[in-house]
Order: C-alpha cells, then sequence, then structure tokens
C-alpha cells in the first residue's frame, strides 16, 4: 500500500467506501487489508481510521535483485511462511469474505480452510503477461504458467476481470465475471481547455511505455511549438526517459514531474490525455481525466481502451506501437478546438457510467450471492 500505483488506489477507494457501507447481515462492515511488504510505510492513498491494516512481514522485495534460482528458493521458502501467518490472521480474525488481488497470496487464499468465502480479482489483463515476456524462452514458459493459473481460479467463488476483453481472453470459466474500477468522487471542476497542456500520468516502466509517447511528441513539437508535454510519475525509466528528452531536445516541451497524490489540478490544468502503454488492467488516469471534461489520445492497448474509448468521439485510438499515428493524433486534436471541446463533453458523460454507487452497487450484490451459497 505504499505505492502510488492505480492498484493501490483503487484498492484504497474500495476499502474506505466498504468500511462506511453495511454488510450483507446490515451491520456495519470491518475492513481489513494483509500485506507483506509494507515495512512500517505509510499508505500512500489516505485511509479511513476504520480501516484496519495487518502486515504480514514476508518482504518478498528483499529478494527481487537476487539471481534468478537463490530468487526461486528463497520465495518457495516465504510462501510457507505466508502461508501460515495468512492462515493464522484469517483463523484470528474470522472473515466473511476474502479477496485476493491475485498478488503473492492468489495461490495460498485458495486452499486456506477458514470457513471464509473466497474472491480472486485481476487488476491486469491475461494478454499483459505474454506482452511482459520479450523472449521465446520466456513466453513459452509464461503460457505453461497461464495454464497452470487457470486450475488456481476455478477454486475460487468469483474470479473478477475488469473488461470484457479481458473475460473473453480466459476463456470459459464459470467463475468469471466482470467488475471495472470506478471513480470515488465525481469532480464538480471541468478542465476549461485553455491550456496548451498534454498530461500523461503513469509509473515510469516498461508497461506505461513513456519512450513512445516522447518519440511521438518529437514530431508534435516541430508543428506545435507552443505546446508542452507534462508527464507525472515515478520509476525506474525515470533516468533513460531523462536521456531520450535530452537526445531529442525536448527538455524545454517535455517536463517530467514526481507523482503526486493531488492529481486533479493537473488535470485541469491540461487540455487533453494522452497514453502510451503497452498493456493495462482498467486504467484510473483515464476514467479521471475523462471525468475532469478531458478527452484521451491512446495507443490500443490490453486492455481497457476500447472498453471505454469510442473512436473519435471522447477519443482518439491508434495502433499500439504506433508512435507516427500517436503523434498524428495529438497533433489532430491540437489543432481543432472545436472537436476538442465536443470530445470533452462525451468525455464526461461516458465516465459518468462508472460512478462509486453503480460499480460498489454490483460488489454488493457479490457479496450477497457468494454468501448466500456459504
Amino acid at each position: 500500500m505504499y505505492n502510488s500505483g492505480g492498484m493501490e488506489r483503487v484498492l484504497a477507494n474500495k476499502a474506505n467506501y466498504l468500511s462506511h457501507a453495511k454488510g450483507v447481515d446490515g451491520k456495519s462492515n470491518k475492513v481489513i487489508i494483509i500485506t507483506t511488504d509494507q515495512k512500517n510505510r505509510k499508505p500512500f492513498f489516505y485511509l479511513f481510521e476504520d480501516v484496519r491494516c495487518i502486515d504480514l512481514g514476508i518482504n518478498y522485495e528483499d529478494d527481487a535483485q537476487l539471481p534468478l534460482p537463490f530468487r526461486l528458493f528463497a520465495t518457495k521458502k516465504k510462501k510457507a511462511i505466508h502461508r501460515m501467518r495468512l492462515r493464522d490472521v484469517l483463523l484470528k480474525e474470522k472473515a466473511d469474505i476474502v479477496i485476493s488481488m491475485f498478488d503473492y497470496d492468489f495461490d495460498i487464499l485458495c486452499d486456506v480452510e477458514d470457513g471464509s468465502s473466497k474472491i480472486l480479482e485481476y487488476h491486469f489483463s491475461r494478454e499483459a503477461k505474454m506482452i511482459e515476456a520479450r523472449s521465446w524462452l520466456k513466453r513459452t514458459i509464461q503460457s505453461m504458467r497461464l495454464k497452470s493459473w487457470l486450475k488456481i481460479i476455478r477454486k475460487y467463488d468469483k474470479f473478477v476481470v475488469l473488461t470484457e476483453r479481458d473475460k473473453r481472453s480466459w476463456g470459459d470459466l464459470p467463475n468469471i465475471m466482470v467488475i471495472p474500477n470506478y471513480l470515488p468522487t465525481f469532480p464538480d471542476k471541468l478542465a476549461p481547455l485553455n491550456n496548451k497542456i498534454v498530461l500523461s500520468v503513469g509509473r515510469l516502466s516498461y508497461q506505461k511505455n513513456f519512450h513512445l509517447l516522447i518519440r511521438a511528441w518529437s514530431k508534435v513539437h516541430i508543428k506545435c511549438p507552443d505546446w508542452r508535454l507534462v508527464i507525472r510519475g515515478n520509476g525506474d525509466d525515470k533516468d533513460s526517459i531523462i536521456q531520450l528528452i535530452d537526445k531529442l531536445s525536448l527538455s524545454e516541451s517535455v517536463s517530467l514531474l514526481p507523482s503526486t497524490s493531488q492529481i486533479a489540478s493537473e488535470y485541469l490544468n491540461a487540455s487533453f490525455l494522452a497514453m502510451s502503454s503497452r498493456y493495462e488492467g482498467f486504467p484510473m488516469v483515464m476514467l479521471e481525466a475523462m471525468a475532469h471534461g478531458l478527452p484521451i489520445v491512446t495507443v490500443d492497448y490490453p486492455c481497457g481502451a476500447s472498453d471505454v474509448i469510442t473512436n473519435g468521439l471522447n477519443g482518439i485510438v491508434v495502433g499500439s506501437s504506433d508512435s507516427l499515428g500517436l503523434a498524428n493524433a495529438i497533433i489532430t486534436l491540437i489543432n481543432d478546438n472545436a472537436n476538442l471541446r465536443k470530445m470533452s463533453v462525451s468525455a464526461r458523460h461516458k465516465a459518468e457510467e462508472y460512478t462509486e454507487s453503480r460499480v460498489m452497487g454490483i460488489w454488493q450484490n457479490l457479496f450477497r450471492e457468494i454468501s448466500s451459497k456459504s
């Protein structure tokens, strides 16, 4: 929970909502977040006081830099400890429903016999795992791993994914359903679209593919030199991104700023949002930007864009990894203020489909369904 990522944000929002909602028995919910690597760090996103946090102290990330054979051995040992500590906590807390976020616990939780109903939710996409595998050997291993996951997924009472596209990619799983992310609050203010700023937000990582966006921006800068690209995020790719910005002589045109929990002001300052991701689950920044009236210019990553963006209506979608197409789409929107403002209205309307009450209503119906079967 110390990270500033979209999954952490979604979990914080959901935990806060459920802590103030009534359970299936009509009583107030008791919400607990169980972590493995918190190390006394404060959660990045605000949690209500009645959301309890328990860290198991497994610390998988301590072994991240070990050579692969040693890392696998260390992870196996820690998994055994994780299994025991998680079981002890669940037996003590007597939870009715336990949800795995598809992290280190996903192949552990399903076998813990504590009397609770078990839900597994996946915040990425099945296709993403194959995209991450960058060699033939890794793709072969990942394909085998995905097949083994199916056996584990079937053990859960329900498997929740974020998009219809991702649901289709998992095949005919009998326990699968779609529940998208949602906006915990809906902003009153809309971006005036008066500033010559294109915004992009996300972790500086292979997944977000900011190198593609910056290469596209080098073409935009030639045609629209008075516009700026603002990137908000932290991550391991920061140095290589700065090097690319310098190499393309874009330091006056591109601002690389750290992530912030006060992102609303950035949306209000921008005229639209650009995305260049290789893959996503269901990006919160896309919904948040649209709620502020920002159209989206994006590559067609799996998954999320095709579920939300209607090309030409509330944004522009170009082919994945299409730097030139992305540049042309940005230039097109910059040069068509009337269409930009039409898309802004449509973006806002689309975002209204992802309100807290609607999406959390789906979650609460699911809780009632599986509780009635237990």
